[in-house]
């Protein structure tokens, strides 16, 4: 029985079926190096990556497929893995205006996880694109599970949203003293 065992143990490793539990590892480890690149998650080791891990939702996205609407609920933010998309604002004319175009290891949409406002701008596939997401009932249950790990999240989220917030409040100022100055030259 054991020299049975042996080689169907062998050809199942090579089979079809080995290849998928493979694939798994190697699709977790590529889920957990790229949650390394995200500044949300700086400061976390493995084992608070893996927790994460556990709440990823992989999804694949066409060339031009929409990841979500300008307008309807936020229900979580997405990270690229593999690919690029475009932030897209439609404009009074029906046009839409693109914004900017993220990559790999850029997260968006992130707003979604603090509060459930409709979303403020359309997110596009540019290319064929790996997306993960992490939605707000699953970090809800994270905080209710392991608080500490949700609040150190959390932590970075409010601090990466005070980043961006300072960066727009600069650029606005940038625009304002633009707009005054082309006003006197007219």
């Amino acid at each position: 029985m054991n020299r049975e065992n042996g080689p169907l143990q062998h050809r199942l490793s090579d089979s079809f079926w080995g290849n998928i539990f493979k694939k798994k590892d190697t699709d977790e480890a590529d889920v957990l190096s790229t949650l390394r690149q995200v500044p949300l998650f700086a400061n976390m080791n493995d084992g608070e990556l893996r927790e994460f891990e556990k709440l990823i939702h992989r999804r694949h996205f066409h060339a031009d497929e929409t990841i979500f609407w300008e307008g309807e609920p936020g229900v979580g933010m997405y990270i690229i893995q593999h690919g690029a998309v475009a932030i897209c604002k439609n404009s009074p004319g029906e046009e839409r205006e693109e914004l900017v175009v993220l990559r790999d290891g850029e997260f968006f949409g992130e707003l979604a996880l603090l509060d459930e406002s409709p979303r403020s701008a359309t997110a596009i596939a540019k290319e064929e694109s790996q997306i993960l997401g992490l939605f707000r009932p699953d970090l809800f249950g994270l905080l209710d599970r392991k608080p500490r790990l949700g609040n150190k999240f959390l932590f970075q989220l409010a601090m990466i949203v005070g980043e961006r917030l300072k960066g727009s409040n600069t650029d606005l100022q940038s625009l304002r003293a633009r707009i005054e100055k082309s006003e006197i030259i007219v």
